[in-house]
């Protein structure tokens, strides 16, 4: 191999799904230390052809060369032989184990017999080379979500990966905690390693990557440089085809208060909650930003509001109105829309066609059904009506749901919660894992309820979205809300280090 053949190149990669061409005729090549930013819509095609190069799928057509050479993946032992990591948004470890016993898993061990002594070296050289350190006895399960991928990276280096693939790395993380992964990702370049960096936050890509490859609509429409002189918006047009106009923000007069929480402790035990005597409130005409790393305490808050998870104690007034027994049933006749962050596991039935899951929530009421009948012209009207207004990419109304991009389940849930005109909208993760395209849209729903005095509790870890969106953000650690900060003085800084639980330092 010279200096110049590329340490990867994937060369005319196709993969149909039926009547859909996921990949056409893809070209990709990665050099040693390059940190190449992968981007696109939903759906363009960048994870088939991640998949391809992992094993997990078998290309139609083309050819996968590393170090000049062809090879054959075929399934992800194939990837990792080639010397291939991939690190998954959703971390594959083991909770109960510690990180060396993570670090063993899957691996052969000398002489018949696991390598205890070896595996620890290995992992002290990982540190000492890419400044990677770790605990070796330290148990995954009470590593922070920083570490977690700390050690999912370590675990890729451990089993001998010189090319990287992270997806959406930073979706979890403090602003803190991405600081010091881009600090590995240029100690791994340095020593030679390729990167693929896959995100949809734009700013971040400009900032760690050297070169772009952009894909739409299976093809690659653009690779360039990354320079000072390219910005977020030209980069999301080059991805989308076209002009962006993100929404305006206009001031709004804050009314009443729409949704108060008042000392709610919950989940866990009465003796030691998850919720730790937490107090909120949302007004009318205003936007409340919940900022927390994932774990906090911020899916057990959304769904004491929804009313799923009933309060150990504490007070829940909804409009003035306080609930003596909160239910999902009360909550949603009180005027509580909510957007689920699992939307393919609590949001929607992905093996229903879609008119169904658009309806399932109020299946039993008018126009739906009548009489314990299900008038079915009634549901595909309402569904029709939402996918043009809410400009769904979908074949038909009748399609099963999972089929659907992630940006277009999205709008789903948008869709089916704001057809009621809800008074206080619930929304967790809006934006995770979507194009900057789709993510204009949905911000520009949001702001439309604004307008119109309706009141949004909108739980992000992107805290970019919620500087954009939010009036006021509060900030959430470890059950406790540790402070609310307007938007006008919020900043990474003083939003990050609440995050990270120290309230004195932000302050």
């Amino acid at each position: 191999m010279n200096e110049t053949t590329p340490i990867l190149a994937l060369r005319g990669i196709c993969k149909s799904f039926g009547a859909v061409h996921a990949n056409r005729d893809v070209d990709l090549t990665l050099h040693k230390g390059d940190i190449l930013g992968l981007l696109g819509e939903n759906g363009a095609g960048k994870t088939t052809l991640m998949n391809i190069l992992f094993g997990t799928y078998a290309a139609d057509a083309g050819r996968i060369e590393v170090d000049g050479t062809p090879v054959t993946i075929d399934d992800s032992a194939a990837a990792i032989d080639c010397g291939i990591g991939m690190v998954h948004q959703h971390f594959h470890l083991v909770p109960s184990h510690n990180v060396i016993e993570n670090l063993m898993v899957g691996q052969k061990g000398k002489y018949g017999l696991l390598d205890r002594a070896g595996a620890e070296a290995r992992l002290a050289k990982i540190a000492e080379e890419y400044d990677l350190k770790l605990a070796p006895n330290a148990l995954v399960g009470g590593l922070t979500v920083g570490e977690q991928q700390r050690l999912e990276i370590i675990k890729a280096l451990f089993r001998g990966a010189r090319i990287l693939i992270l997806d959406e790395p930073t979706a979890v993380l403090t602003p803190q905690e991405t600081e010091g992964l881009f600090k590995a990702m240029r100690a791994l370049t340095e020593r030679g390693l390729g990167v693929i960096f896959i995100s949809h936050k734009l700013f971040e890509v400009r900032e760690i990557t050297n070169r772009m490859m952009i894909m739409r609509q299976g093809a690659v429409t653009a690779t360039l440089d990354n320079t000072p002189e390219l910005t977020d918006r030209q980069l999301g047009e080059l991805m989308c085809g076209h002009e962006l106009t993100p929404p305006e923000k206009p001031a709004v007069e804050v009314g009443r208060v729409l949704l108060r929480l008042s000392n709610i402790t919950a989940g866990g035990t009465p003796e030691r909650p998850v919720l730790k005597d937490v107090s909120l409130e949302v007004r009318a005409g205003e936007i409340l930003g919940l900022a927390g790393v994932s774990g906090n305490g911020q899916s057990q808050l959304a769904e004491v509001i929804s009313g799923v998870l009933p309060p150990h104690g504490g007070q829940i007034e909804i409009d003035g109105e306080v609930l003596d027994r909160p239910s999902v049933k009360a909550v949603k006749a009180r005027g509580i829309g909510r957007v689920p962050e699992d939307r393919m596991g609590t949001g929607l039935v992905t093996t229903l066609p879609l008119s169904d899951s658009m309806v399932l929530p109020r299946i039993d009421q008018p126009p739906f059904s009548r009489y314990g009948l299900v008038n079915r012209a009634a549901i595909r009207d309402f569904v029709k009506e939402q996918v043009e207004r809410f400009q769904i990419k979908t074949a038909g109304v009748d399609v099963r749901t999972g089929t659907l991009s992630g940006g277009n389940l999205q709008k789903v849930l948008l869709a089916r919660e704001l057809a009621w005109d809800p008074l206080v909208l619930l929304v967790a993760q809006p934006t995770r894992g979507i194009d900057v395209g789709a993510g204009e849209f949905v911000h520009r729903q949001f702001l439309d309820l604004r307008a119109r005095g309706r009141g949004l509790l909108v739980i992000s870890e992107d805290l970019e979205e919620l500087f954009t969106l939010s009036d006021r953000i509060a900030v959430i650690f470890e059950g406790r809300i540790m402070g609310i900060v307007p938007a006008a003085e919020a900043t990474a800084q003083n939003v990050g280090l609440l995050m990270a639980g120290f309230q004195e330092d932000a302050a």
